[in-house]
């Protein structure tokens, strides 16, 4: 049997009260008995509002009901503070700038292209062969698609980030991920990657945060790692390097491996790329002129980029000071 979304878009037109919803047809007001749970009650009876829309999927003898709640937020923030987002394939990078100084650095281990490569390789074992309408192979994808795990590990990043900026009174500072997204795609030819590309949810990530009460700003993120901050030249090369370390689970231990791309820049400090970038589009948010240069009262000689994962919150994995001397 197909399924059928019936959507309501006036209040007039369906009601809730008293764990039943009442929607009007042409046959006149019918009345469907939902399953309480706790998010609801959460946004029922926490100066959540209604909106005046509401959609009804049709599944076989079930009927799935999606309610959308809104709530206004006063959002304060000073305009000097600022928590600058890098989105990277495989983890987002933080610089926090109180008072236009910088002073905190986090780089968050999301793994997400990690994750979309082995799932993609996943799905074409499974299908390898067979039709993706056998009712095997249909049941195998949706499994698959239940342990995937992307939209968890966006939320946990997001409420990170909102962590950050509420606490230091900040604007949170993002790149232009929409137009950066496109902009890839139409370069590349390999399908692949091009897969690889939309599975990012990198979009998805600042379509979270600006339903948070945030002030968000998207700005170009046109060089911004490959532009030194302290002196607005291009970084001429950058030298590979990795880090091992072992993180403490519940059964066991495990060794994680991160990548890094370090440049040495003007004033004889190393820096990683993707802290870089981070550093350059909060500069180019404080900087009066747009320039994405580093001011006087920066200190990058005393800030610890330290390494989190979204699961554990800001508790630091560790600290790597990236920003040193040479």
């Amino acid at each position: 049997m197909r399924k059928v979304t019936v959507i309501y878009s006036d209040s007039q037109d369906w009601k809730l009260k008293d764990g039943v919803v009442e929607v009007r047809t042409h046959k006149g007001w019918i009345k469907i008995c939902y399953r309480n749970h706790k998010q609801l009650h959460r946004y029922l009876y926490n100066g959540w509002s209604l909106s005046t829309e509401l959609r009804l999927k049709l599944n076989g003898r079930k009927v799935i009901i999606y309610l959308t709640f809104t709530k206004n937020f006063e959002v304060a923030y000073n305009p000097n503070n600022v928590v600058a987002v890098d989105v990277n394939e495989n983890n987002v990078t933080l610089a926090v700038f109180r008072d236009k100084r910088l002073c905190e650095a986090y780089r968050l281990e999301t793994g997400l292209g990690r994750l979309v490569i082995s799932y993609a390789e996943r799905r074409k074992r499974i299908t390898r062969g067979k039709s993706t309408k056998t009712r095997s192979v249909k049941k195998a994808l949706k499994k698959l698609r239940g342990k995937e795990r992307k939209q968890d590990i966006i939320y946990k990043t997001a409420r990170i980030i909102e962590e950050l900026a509420i606490r230091n009174n900040a604007i949170v500072i993002i790149g232009n991920v929409h137009r950066s997204k496109k902009k890839l795609v139409g370069k590349t030819r390999k399908s692949t990657l091009k897969h690889r590309i939309h599975q990012w949810s990198v979009s998805t990530l600042v379509d979270t945060l600006n339903e948070r009460p945030l002030y968000v700003v998207e700005v170009s993120e046109a060089y911004t790692s490959s532009t030194d901050p302290f002196n607005g030249k291009r970084i001429s090369s950058f030298a590979p390097s990795m880090i091992r370390f072992a993180v403490r689970g519940r059964k066991k231990i495990r060794v994680i491996k991160i990548q890094l791309r370090l440049a040495r820049l003007s004033n004889g400090l190393v820096m990683d790329r993707d802290v870089i970038g981070a550093i350059n589009i909060g500069l180019k948010y404080l900087s009066s002129d747009g320039r994405a240069m580093a001011l006087p009262s920066t200190e990058p000689h005393e800030v610890w980029v330290k390494q989190v994962s979204p699961h554990q919150g800001l508790t630091p994995l560790t600290e790597l000071k990236t920003l040193k001397t040479i």
